[in-house]
């Protein structure tokens, strides 16, 4: 294929403060259009993909923040003028690199636009293509939504031990955000892996819920309910959860921590509730923790690398026989428009489904290339 002169890409406009605006062209708006020229060569370790595939994933909300944000974060932050990022896939069309050749298919953090360049030392994973699964498993039931699913419960939830338990004979599991791309697999994983013998999941409809319940879980509460905590304390009666893996933070985890056994486990994998509107995201119930003996543990998925081969066997066999169903595990959303700008400019609003309440179940992803 002949390479283009210049990238079509997505950049940060303005820093939000709060919700961002996905439209484009406005005095608020938070992205701009920009052409950038590649350059006539590469510098040694530099790749040109042409992207794939994007992951569309809470945690690029803080990716964003203002500069003048006091929170910690374990990402590097994307500056006002430069392509927006997200975890994907992508085609490497030219590479300067030894690692790393033309015609391969990389996990990596790529750009928002038609074509990324990037260091080699920005890949994350190669992509097995000879397996026959399709691209959008390596970013859903294969990807790192399932690493984060697994060793978030095995590692970060003190479960490892339950593996390859008889069914309905392990511990009690509870999620939150259950119909989202974690959540989703993280019922899976708990009830078909290690055996869970009772799986609480928590979700944003009574569609969700039926969907959540449809993949393992024996009871799932829709938070807008007002009833939502009743319903899990009369479920659970005399008993309490070993595990609850956490991904909103706020008022959720609040009433949990009231639920949760002496020596159990929070895992802290996200906080979506706050990314928006960090007071929403604010925990009560903290003497929970001390009175209780709760161990609370945050994890980054890449703290465990070395344990990536292991973890891909595992879930490559539970994918193969059935144990985490592929069926709507992921929705891929294409982009429309008269031209490539008029397409790209769908990518944030398809992002911003996270933070709206209508994105399906499932990982949703962004396919950018139509013949990816």
């Amino acid at each position: 294929m002949s390479l283009p002169s210049v990238a079509t890409q997505v950049v940060l406009k303005k820093s939000p403060t709060g919700f961002i605006n996905p439209a484009f062209n406005q005095p608020d708006s938070t992205f701009a259009i920009k052409h950038v020229s590649f350059p006539k060569e590469l510098q040694k370790g530099q790749l040109v993909l042409k992207d794939l595939y994007l992951s569309n994933d809470p945690t690029q909300r803080s990716w964003i923040r203002s500069k003048d944000h006091k929170i910690r974060y374990y990402s590097k932050r994307v500056d006002e003028g430069n392509a927006m990022e997200s975890y994907g896939l992508g085609k490497i069309v030219q590479a300067n690199s030894d690692r790393y050749k033309v015609g391969q298919i990389i996990y990596a953090r790529i750009q928002w636009g038609d074509y990324s360049i990037i260091e080699e030392t920005d890949v994350y994973e190669t992509i097995d293509t000879s397996l026959g699964f399709p691209l959008e498993y390596f970013l859903s039931v294969l990807g790192m939504t399932s690493l984060t699913a697994f060793f978030g419960l095995t590692e970060a939830g003190g479960l490892k031990k339950y593996l390859n338990s008889p069914k309905n004979t392990g511990p009690i599991v509870s999620v939150s955000a259950a119909s989202g791309a974690v959540g989703s697999i993280v019922v899976e994983i708990a009830k078909n892996l290690l055996g869970a013998s009772k799986v609480i999941g928590i979700a944003g409809s009574d569609e969700k819920c039926k969907w959540v319940e449809s993949l393992g879980a024996d009871l799932c509460v829709n938070y807008k309910d007002p009833d939502y905590q009743e319903k899990i304390t009369a479920y659970l009666g005399d008993k309490e959860i070993d595990t609850y893996f956490d991904n909103v933070g706020g008022e959720i985890l609040s009433y949990m921590l009231t639920k949760i056994r002496k020596f159990g486990h929070v895992v802290a994998c996200g906080s979506i509730s706050g990314y928006n509107n960090p007071e929403a995201a604010l925990v009560a119930n903290w003497g929970q923790i001390t009175g209780q003996s709760i161990r609370v543990q945050g994890f980054i998925v890449y703290d465990y690398k070395d344990q990536f081969p292991d973890a891909y066997r595992i879930l490559t066999e539970a994918v193969k026989s059935g144990k985490i169903s592929t069926k709507d595990a992921y929705h891929v959303e294409k982009l429309h428009g008269h031209d490539l700008i008029q397409r790209l400019e769908g990518i944030p609003v398809i992002w911003n489904q996270l933070y709206q309440g209508n994105k399906p179940a499932g990982k949703l992803i962004t396919q950018i290339a139509p013949d990816a």
